[in-house]
């Protein structure tokens, strides 16, 4: 064990906050900031990810104690570092809009993130002693641009016949990504979450990374050396929107819709 406290940032979402585009950023910058902090990303623990995801979908106790043991055989299997950043959108749970496993719509993120994010929390303290200084970090985006991405994703992702307008409706009392982020800082207290807004970096060379690496107190002439960003999910337009909408509403067959929409991409 190290005598000085291991720095652990875990960026748990949200769905279309700029999550891939964090990911990316980091993942393709990795070896140069390997001297400043260890990233780990979704490729790394795909199996505590789809068990986070597994959970929200099946809220029962034993799907809580697989997402445990899967996230522990992760970081068993990591060396340790002065920092380390965790991210992956699922330690929030399932993206609203799917579906429980009793076929309850999902519309809040608060159950099964906070539930989950104690798990992350009690194992990175089993791992890295009680002294490790854990930070939660939310991006957020403002909720009417947050559910028409969440929307166009459900429209390619499954099966969905609802127009926006009525999609919309049945969520009346859904919060953004803000508020939700603002009350797990209340649920997970006394560890701190931060938040970053996306809309606040849209301009952002590193994108909303900024935010993390502004965090992590990174200097700025190695921040200037960095890959840029590539811009993402540039193709989801509204007509592409209505060609998936129509394919859903017409398209029977799951595998003949999976193959139009592939197509389409």
């Amino acid at each position: 064990m190290t005598t000085t406290p291991i720095r652990v940032i875990v960026h748990a979402g949200f769905h279309k906050t700029g999550t891939t585009s964090l990911q990316d950023f980091l993942y393709q910058n990795k070896s140069s900031l390997a001297p400043y902090m260890a990233y780990y990303g979704k490729m790394d623990f795909l199996d505590a990810g789809t068990q986070a995801r597994i959970y929200a979908q099946r809220p029962f106790p034993h799907r809580l104690i697989k997402f445990r043991y899967a996230f522990r055989a992760f970081l068993e299997n990591i060396p340790d570092h002065s920092m380390i950043v965790l991210s992956r959108e699922t330690f929030s749970g399932g993206m609203p809009g799917h579906h429980t496993l009793s076929g309850r719509l999902m519309t809040s993120y608060q159950r099964p993130a906070k539930r989950l994010a104690k798990v992350v929390i009690s194992e990175l303290r089993r791992r890295f002693g009680p002294s490790a200084e854990i930070t939660f970090f939310y991006t957020t985006r403002e909720r009417e641009s947050w559910l028409r991405s969440v929307y166009g994703h459900l429209l390619r992702s499954i099966r969905i016949t609802d127009d926006y307008v009525s999609f919309r409706a049945r969520f009346p009392k859904l919060l953004g990504p803000e508020a939700e982020a603002q009350k797990l800082a209340r649920a997970l207290s006394p560890v701190p979450v931060m938040m970053a807004a996306l809309e606040d970096y849209s301009s952002a060379r590193e994108g909303p990374a900024a935010a993390l690496l502004d965090l992590m107190a990174i200097p700025p002439e190695l921040r200037s050396s960095l890959r840029p960003i590539s811009r993402q999910n540039t193709a989801n337009t509204a007509a592409t929107q209505a060609e998936f909408l129509r394919l859903n509403r017409e398209i029977k067959s799951k595998a003949k819709l999976k193959a139009a929409k592939a197509a389409l991409l």
